[in-house]
């Protein structure tokens, strides 16, 4: 099968067509710019690729489930299964606490900086919207917060593009991250952050707004929610340092921090909601993640002022 491969309306041509399995074509474009990358992931998503079909972190909920091991006994399918051997019990019914998918909160910085990067990561949320399986809730940003979870469950990535720059007003413009998670904690935060969801900050760190108010804001929003994630596109580079001054307020008080830069970066990313424990941790505010140590940074407690 042939493949043109296309980067926003720019196509990678060589001078004679080269025959490619899809397989092989994907396989080229998993470390490349952002731009193919989000042709890529057209192209997965026009195919149903299984590799989209992303595993969203999972939780314990209050009811039950009937189970062959539980810790709960089940008394009436015990009485039922009894009325078949004349009365006689010969094995209790059990049950074990159901298991359904946290709910996953996006938060992407949509500003000029981020500019390059911005037809991927639409194509990102779009593609997480309708392949975890949970309840997902979007959100962009540059001077101030825009809701889009409702223009994103259109099936065709154009339409929902389409409806997203008709509502997004801020485009390629200053970056305030502060201010944008201080509208999501004060207005959005208790209506989607319930059920222990996961929240999802997409940025490079570069913010014109005030730090300290970051930093309030990402405690406040650390407390609230099950795991907070940081996804930057410039972790890719090896030479990366969190040198800007948002980054810094910001990086003490996130879980992981994770680039997102090309199909390696999103698998591993799906790899990391997957084996997110089931419970809570003990010790989210104790166990110093991998990444502080690298940069040499402390991390924050949950109940600091900051």
């Amino acid at each position: 099968m042939a493949l043109a491969l296309l980067a926003s309306g720019a196509a990678v041509r060589a001078e004679e067509p080269v025959r490619l399995t899809m397989d092989d074509a994907l396989a080229l474009l998993r470390r490349q710019n952002p731009e193919v990358l989000a042709a890529a992931l057209e192209v997965q998503a026009a195919r149903g690729d299984a590799r989209l079909r992303w595993q969203a972190a999972r939780r314990l909920t209050r009811r039950t489930v009937p189970a062959r091991r539980g810790r709960h006994l089940d008394l009436r399918r015990t009485v039922r299964r009894a009325l078949a051997t004349g009365g006689e019990t010969v094995r209790w019914a059990r049950r074990t606490r159901k298991i359904k998918p946290r709910p996953l909160v996006l938060i992407c910085d949509v500003s000029g900086s981020m500019e390059r990067y911005t037809r991927l990561l639409l194509q990102f949320l779009h593609t997480v919207s309708h392949g975890t399986g949970a309840h997902v809730e979007t959100f962009v940003f540059a001077t101030r917060l825009t809701r889009i979870t409702t223009s994103l469950k259109r099936r065709r990535i154009e339409d929902a593009l389409a409806r997203v720059a008709d509502e997004v007003a801020d485009w390629s413009g200053g970056t305030r991250t502060g201010d944008a998670l201080a509208a999501f904690n004060r207005y959005w935060g208790r209506r989607v952050l319930g059920r222990g969801a996961v929240v999802m900050i997409i940025s490079d760190g570069w913010d014109r707004g005030d730090v300290d108010q970051l930093s309030r804001e990402m405690a406040r929003l650390r407390r609230t929610s099950y795991r907070l994630i940081w996804l930057n596109p410039l972790l890719g580079s090896p030479n990366y340092r969190p040198l800007t001054r948002g980054m810094q307020a910001a990086l003490p008080h996130i879980d992981d921090f994770l680039p997102v830069h090309n199909l390696d970066s999103l698998e591993a990313l799906v790899e990391n909601l997957a084996a997110l424990p089931i419970r809570r941790t003990t010790d989210r505010d104790t166990k110093r993640p991998a990444f502080l140590r690298r940069f040499n940074l402390t991390p924050a407690r949950v109940g600091a002022r900051t």
